[in-house]
């Protein structure tokens, strides 16, 4: 089992930047597939990165070129460079974690973190 606990997020203007931090505790992350999923009010939880065990990520068309996933294993975290932020990134960021075959799909992660809120100002 993993505990996941997020932190980062806050107040931007548009074109700022955050990194949001996700450290894991119980097991090493490099057992795990990781992602970040946002919601924002009213609409479901989408996929925003992910990085495979191997190291490898992959990142939602909307954010491509934008935010970059990584990760420390020696310090157990996962991390979400976000550049260029627009206000249609406001949200609640997630961060999950699996030890199975995984992908975009919310509903394949068991863990999860308590999210942290992201505002962007136009």
């Amino acid at each position: 089992q993993v505990q996941l606990v997020e932190s980062g997020g806050g107040l931007v203007q548009a074109g700022g930047s955050l990194r949001l931090s996700c450290v894991a505790s119980g097991r090493t992350v490099s057992g795990y597939v990781l992602g970040w999923f946002r919601q924002a009010p009213g609409k479901e939880r989408e996929f925003v990165a992910l990085i495979w065990r191997s190291g490898n990520t992959y990142h939602a068309d909307s954010v491509k070129g934008r935010f970059t996933i990584s990760r420390d294993i020696t310090k157990n975290m996962v991390y979400l460079q976000m550049n260029s932020l627009k206000p249609e990134d406001t949200a609640v960021y997630y961060c999950a974690a699996d030890s199975g075959s995984v992908y975009t799909d919310p509903r394949g992660y068991a863990y999860w973190g308590q999210g942290t809120q992201v505002t962007v100002s136009s």
